[in-house]
């Protein structure tokens, strides 16, 4: 894993704070937790989204950009129309 990659995926999610974001994360066992809410931070290692008041007993999670490297979180930005734009880390040679 190429901090290049790591900083690729940094600088992407960079353009989209304050923007709508929906999560898919694995949680081991078969099990996937779905989250929406907004891109608050992005630091040099994680990214902090501030969830849906309404629908999560948490306030902010964060995630590493390794884990949208790995694909254990898949992420959906939704853009100003609410038009979903899926952001993956497409490996470029």
């Amino acid at each position: 894993m190429g901090k290049n990659a790591l900083s690729e995926i940094k600088a992407a999610l960079d353009s989209y704070i304050g923007k709508k974001i929906r999560l898919k994360a694995n949680s081991g066992r078969r099990k996937t937790i779905e989250r929406t809410g907004i891109l608050e931070e992005t630091y040099p290692s994680v990214f902090i989204v501030r969830l849906d008041e309404d629908h999560h007993a948490f306030e902010r999670v964060s995630y590493s950009y390794a884990d949208v490297l790995t694909e254990s979180v898949e992420l959906t930005i939704f853009n100003n129309n609410n038009e979903q734009i899926p952001l993956k880390y497409v490996k470029t040679t």
